[in-house]
């Protein structure tokens, strides 16, 4: 149920109450705060006010001693420096001095004694200090103007002694109202803030004891009091509520348990489907698994043959050695298990299709088949076979149904592998047999025309031609024993872990020992990524098939041989033969199986090849691996 927020008049606001609150207990602080820095103000500049009245006697009394001495010496210059000393003093003490500060207290008696003692320096002491031959007149005038300004001096003292009196009592006031400020503050703050929020505390501790009956009182119209409102109206949603609660609660626990336990199974079983097993050890692990997880007392797992179209039984568990030979194999539309292989989908037992025979099994026994599926292929089916009648939640027939699919997926990948492996094995064995028609091939054919020869040579008694004969065939036999040799040597190349380098040095120190013709290697890291294993396998080949090239046709002194490793992988064999003339070349890849080898390994590696040459200047073979087609390592 949707609520609406009311909220409380501005007056009754807590943010407006809080703010009037700051803004008078701002203005008293501000008040007596601006009061004792007036008062201590006006006590620091009448105290400055003290010394210069102080000092009046002082100077008074310098000019007196001044003027004597210029009496007896006749220098009037100190009286008069004197003199001017004392007038500025008295013309400090009227006008005042606000940035020291220095004034004196606003109070006519002070001011009236002031200017008595003004009166008295201007009037008659200080023309008779003006002439200095008359000392005395200066002197007796002296005694009645000192107790003038002593009178000053206490009169200004007795008005700070009272304003330092105002100061104490503006300080206890102020302290006394900061006192009785605070406990305001603190009680209106726990009336506004803290014994709402206890109330709306208590109300929750009883609601978290499920005591849902409770209400709180409303005593305002701030946001409290709609907050109070709210957490009531709260309590009696929950107090409707809780009635059905704790059911949906249990519900809810069971249906996530569940689908905990679906998510655990489906991870377990993919993780299991990923294992590199073969199909036997699939199967078996599959429908181990599936009892487990599913409580079954067996399990079952058919699938269907392309060749007669029935249901063949790979593997079981749990189940009656009688069921399991009565139904071994059995056509796709037979029972359950045929009707689970053809929908693709699961199929419950029922006693209503006994007639059918389900699995042969016995009427209070249940039986649940689920279709295995790649890609919309029906690859067969797994039966799960129970103890009694249980019935299988829609959540868990899903799950079983994808669990199908997954087994399917993985069934089918082992199968393309398979097929993949055996089509490797082919072409291999295609390439195996261009190169012993390459080689050993022909060289049979030369022997077996040179026996034919020999042997009419033979029946005439021709010895000359018998001796021509003979060396042609042991050179042709030992021919055909090196290539036999050099064929076996490459078939037996393998390629472990960073030993393509060792590879190719291997591949060219058995050319060297069996053509006996030099040979130099350039290898270059530029940087390149490692290749991957096929890719090396069928670089070796190509190494391989080039320098055999070389050995029976080129008639080469010096081979060399230049790999550079690069973003892109390069491959340069040169030697310094016969050569070959360009126009010639596809007459010789007619006779020279061996180029078409190289040709067919460049294509499934993706590279390209290039085979360059001139009579007389030997040959190229340049095999290039671009960028894009190197496989991750």
């Amino acid at each position: 149920m949707e609520t609406v927020a009311v909220h409380p008049p501005m007056r009754e606001r807590l943010a407006t109450r809080i703010v009037m609150l700051s803004a008078v207990a701002l203005v008293l602080v501000l008040t007596m705060i601006g009061g004792t820095l007036w008062l201590s103000w006006q006590l620091q500049g009448a105290g400055a006010a003290i010394n210069d009245a102080g000092s009046l006697r002082m100077r008074a009394n310098a000019v007196g001693i001044a003027l004597l001495s210029a009496q007896r010496d006749g220098n009037a210059a100190a009286a008069d420096e004197h003199i001017a000393l004392m007038n500025a003093t008295l013309d400090r003490l009227r006008r005042g001095d606000a940035a020291r500060p220095l004034f004196l207290p606003d109070d006519a008696g002070i001011r009236q004694q002031f200017g008595s003692v003004a009166d008295a320096w201007h009037k008659r002491l200080e023309p008779a200090a003006r002439d200095t031959a008359n000392a005395s007149r200066y002197l007796a005038g002296l005694p009645s103007f000192v107790a003038g300004a002593d009178t000053l001096v206490k009169l200004i003292e007795q008005e700070n002694a009272r304003k330092t009196a105002w100061l104490r009592t503006s300080q206890m006031a102020l302290a006394a109202l900061s006192c009785l400020g605070t406990v305001a503050i603190v009680y209106l703050l726990y009336l506004w803030f803290v014994a709402p929020v206890q109330r709306l505390q208590d109300g929750l501790a009883r609601i978290q004891r499920r005591e849902f009956d409770v209400r709180l009182p409303v005593e305002s119209h701030d946001e409290f009091g709609n907050l109070a409102e709210g957490f009531n109206q709260m309590a009696a949603e929950l107090q409707a509520l809780y009635g059905d609660l704790a059911g949906r609660v249990e519900a809810k626990t069971a249906e996530l348990a569940a689908q905990n336990r679906e998510l655990t199974a489906l991870y377990e079983m993919t993780a299991f489907l990923n294992l590199p097993n073969d199909v036997p050890a699939l199967c078996d692990g599959f429908i181990a698994r599936l009892t487990h997880q599913f409580d079954a007392s067996g399990a079952t797992v058919r699938l269907v043959s392309d060749e007669d179209d029935r249901l063949h039984l790979v593997a079981s568990h749990g189940v009656p050695p009688e069921l399991l030979d009565a139904e071994r194999c059995m056509p796709v539309d037979d029972c359950l298990c045929g009707d689970a292989a053809t929908q693709g989908a699961g199929v419950i037992h029922d006693a209503g299709r006994m007639s059918r025979r389900p699995c042969q099994i016995d009427a209070s026994a249940g039986v649940a088949a689920f279709g295995i599926v790649s890609q919309g292929e029906k690859l067969g089916s797994f039966s799960l076979h129970f103890d009694t009648k249980r019935p299988i939640p829609a959540s868990e027939m899903k799950l079983l149904e994808t669990l199908g699919k997954h087994f399917g997926t993985a069934l089918k990948n082992r199968r393309l592998a398979a097929l993949e492996r055996q089509f490797a094995v082919s072409e291999e064995r295609n390439l195996v047999a261009q190169g012993l028609h390459d080689s050993i091939a022909q060289s049979l054919n030369f022997l077996k025309m040179q026996v034919h020869l020999l042997d009419a040579a033979a029946r005439d008694a021709r010895m000359d031609e018998i001796r021509e004969i003979v060396p042609l065939l042991q050179g042709g036999v030992a021919e055909s024993y090196d290539d036999v040799r050099e064929l076996l040597n490459n078939f037996r190349s393998k390629l472990g872990s960073g030993k393509f380098r060792y590879a190719v040095e291997s591949t060219m120190e058995r050319f060297r020992s069996q053509a006996g013709i030099a040979v130099a290697l350039e290898y270059r890291e530029a940087g390149g990524p490692p290749l991957a294993a096929d890719h090396q396998l069928q670089i070796i080949f190509i190494l391989q098939e080039a320098l055999s090239n070389v050995r029976k046709h080129a008639e080469a002194s010096r081979v060399h041989v230049t790999i550079v490793n690069d973003s892109e992988f390069r491959l340069l064999v040169e030697d310094d033969g016969q050569g070959y003339d360009p126009d010639d070349m596809g007459f010789l890849d007619e006779r020279h199986v061996g180029f078409h080898i190289m040709r067919e390994r460049a294509e499934r590696l993706s590279a390209t090849l290039q085979l360059t040459g001139s009579p007389g200047r030997g040959a190229r073979v340049e095999l290039v691996l671009p960028t894009h087609a190197r496989q991750a390592v």
